[in-house]
C-alpha cells in the first residue's frame, strides 16, 4: 500500500530540519518573494540549496510557493528565480497563477506543479482542465466534505493526486481570497501581506450614532466573529487516507520549531499506526495531548464532516493556546559525566520539571533538571540567555535534536 505524505511548513531552515527529523515526508516552503507568507523568515536561494539538499539526503521532497496572484511588477525577475530552483532540483512549484503556471512550464517543464488551494478547486472537472495544462497534484479547497473529496478521488482515478490541510490556523475568506488586511491596512493578503485582522476585536456602530460601540453579541467585551478556530484531523486518520487524499498538509509556516516538531511528530505517529493495521486503527488520546502542547487555539474539524457553525467560531478572545515554553534542543551527551549538551532557547532553573520530547519517543518523558553548568563548566542555578551551549543533568541521557519544553507557570 502506497503511503500518503505527510506535508509539513517550513518557515525557515531549522525548522525545515527538524520537520523532517521528526517524520515529515516533505515540506512546503517560500522564497524572500513570490509567496503568500511574506512576515515569515523564508528562505534566501542558498538556504532553499541547502534545504533540498539536505530532504534528498534523506530520500524526501522540498515544494516551493510560488502562489501569489501576481500584478505586472510581480512578474519580474519571476523567471530567473524559476530557472535557479529548476537548478537545484527542487520537487514541486505551488502556483495559484496561470501566468506563473504556464511560465512555469516553459522554463522547468520536469519541475511537478501543484495547484495551490488559494484557486479554490471545488470539482473534479475544474481538477481535469489543470491537468490539462500541466497540474500533477490540486490542493483542493478547504471548503469541501469527505462526500465531496471521495468523488473527487473516484473521478480523476489517480491521474491527478489530491492534497489536502488537515491541520492548523483556518482563514475566514473563502479558501483564503481575503481583501480586508488591503482594505483596512493597504497590505495585500493575496500578495503575501495579511496582517490577520479578521481576528480583531470588533463592534457596531450605527451611522447616526458615532462613538456609540454596540457588542456583535451580547458581551461587553465585544466579539471576536471572524475568528475560526483552528482544524485538527488527527482522530480521523483513516477517513482521511480512504477518501483518495494523497497528501496531508500541515499549515504553519510561521509557526515556532516546537511547533513543528510536536504536531509533526504526532501525526506521523498516528498515520504510521494507521498502516500497521487499517482495519484495528484506533485513535490514541496521547496524540491530543501532545497537539494541545503546541500553540494552538480551539479544535474544529472545519468542512470534513458539514460546514461550520456557530460552535466553529471562538468569540470571546483571539489569542493562541500557549501552555508550554520552548526551553532547549539537544547537541549531545556526554556519557563520562551524565551530562546533556544543550542549546538554550527559554530561561531554565535547577529545579524545573521539564518534558523531553524526542523523534524516536513514543511519549514524552518527564524529568526536573538536577544541575546546570555553562560552557566554563561552572555551576548556574539560572540559564537566562538564549542560544547558549549549556550542560544540564537531566536524570536521563538525550540525543541530538530531541526538544525540552515546560509548563508555563499559571
Amino acid at each position: 500500500m502506497k503511503k500518503v505524505e505527510l506535508l509539513a511548513p517550513a518557515g525557515d531552515l531549522e525548522r525545515l530540519k527538524f520537520a523532517f527529523i521528526y517524520g515529515a515526508d516533505a515540506v512546503y516552503l517560500g522564497g524572500e518573494k513570490y509567496g503568500l507568507r511574506a512576515a515569515a523568515k523564508n528562505f534566501s536561494l542558498e538556504q532553499i540549496k541547502e534545504g533540498v539538499d539536505f530532504a534528498h539526503n534523506l530520500n524526501k521532497k522540498v515544494y516551493i510557493t510560488i502562489n501569489i496572484f501576481a500584478h505586472n511588477e510581480d512578474l519580474e525577475g519571476l523567471d530567473d528565480y524559476i530557472s535557479y530552483l529548476k537548478d537545484i532540483n527542487v520537487d514541486g512549484f505551488i502556483i495559484s497563477d496561470p501566468a506563473i503556471i504556464q511560465l512555469a512550464q516553459e522554463i522547468a517543464p520536469e519541475v511537478e506543479i501543484h495547484l495551490s488551494t488559494q484557486s479554490n478547486t471545488t470539482n473534479y472537472l475544474s481538477a481535469f482542465f489543470w491537468q490539462k495544462v500541466g497540474v500533477k497534484r490540486v490542493v483542493i479547497a478547504r471548503e469541501l466534505n469527505f462526500e465531496e473529496i471521495r468523488k473527487f478521488s473516484e473521478e480523476l482515478n489517480e491521474k491527478i493526486q489530491i492534497e489536502a490541510f488537515v491541520h492548523g490556523a483556518m482563514c475566514i475568506s473563502y479558501s483564503g481570497r481575503c481583501l480586508i488586511s488591503n482594505f483596512l491596512l493597504q497590505k495585500d493578503a493575496n500578495r503575501g501581506e495579511c496582517k490577520h485582522p479578521c481576528r480583531w476585536k470588533y463592534s457596531l456602530v450605527e451611522e447616526t450614532r458615532p462613538g456609540q460601540y454596540f457588542p456583535v453579541t451580547e458581551d461587553d467585551r465585544g466579539t471576536y466573529f471572524f475568528n475560526s478556530k483552528d482544524l485538527c484531523m488527527i482522530e480521523y486518520i483513516p477517513q482521511l487516507i480512504e477518501s483518495g487524499i494523497n497528501s496531508l498538509k500541515i499549515e504553519g509556516r510561521m509557526k515556532s520549531t516546537l511547533y513543528i516538531a510536536t504536531v509533526i511528530g504526532a501525526y506521523r505517529r498516528a498515520i504510521d499506526e494507521y498502516y500497521k493495521n487499517p482495519e484495528n486503527w484506533k485513535f490514541d488520546p496521547e496524540w491530543m495531548k501532545e497537539l494541545k502542547k503546541a500553540t494552538h487555539r480551539d479544535f474544529t474539524t472545519g468542512f470534513y464532516f458539514n460546514r461550520p457553525n456557530k460552535d466553529d467560531q471562538r468569540y470571546d478572545n483571539s489569542n493562541y493556546i500557549r501552555d508550554y515554553l520552548f526551553c532547549g534542543i539537544g547537541k549531545d551527551y556526554d556519557e563520562k559525566n551524565k551530562l546533556s549538551l544543550v542549546q538554550q532557547r527559554y530561561r531554565m532553573f535547577t529545579g524545573d520539571e521539564v518534558e523531553i520530547m524526542g523523534y524516536d519517543l513514543q511519549h514524552s518523558i518527564h524529568t526536573t533538571i538536577k544541575k546546570m553548568f555553562d560552557e566554563e563548566g561552572k555551576e548556574i542555578t539560572v540559564a537566562p540567555n538564549p542560544m547558549k551551549i549549556i550542560k544540564m543533568d537531566l536524570g536521563i541521557p538525550i540525543k541530538e535534536n530531541y526538544i525540552i519544553r515546560k509548563k508555563r507557570e499559571e
